[in-house]
C-alpha cells in the first residue's frame, strides 16, 4: 500500500504520472513530497510507486 495524502491507496508499481493523470492532478500547479523529500517535477514520469511509499501531493490555488 502506497498513503497518498494520509490515504492507504493499493497502487504499488503504479507510475506517479499515471497516478496524476488518473486523479485529475495538473502536474504543472503541483508539488509532490515522497518519503519526506521534494520530488523534481522531472522524476514524475519515471518515479514508480511503491509499497511503503509516502506521498504528499500539493495544489497550488490562485487568488486575489
Amino acid at each position: 500500500m502506497v498513503k497518498i495524502n494520509g490515504q492507504k491507496e493499493a497502487v504499488g508499481g503504479m507510475k506517479l504520472d499515471e497516478y496524476l493523470l488518473a486523479h485529475g492532478y495538473e502536474q504543472n500547479r503541483i508539488a509532490i513530497e515522497c518519503n519526506e523529500e521534494i520530488l523534481p517535477k522531472s522524476e514524475y514520469s519515471t518515479k514508480i510507486l511503491e509499497d511503503g511509499d509516502v506521498i504528499e501531493i500539493v495544489s497550488f490555488v490562485g487568488g486575489g
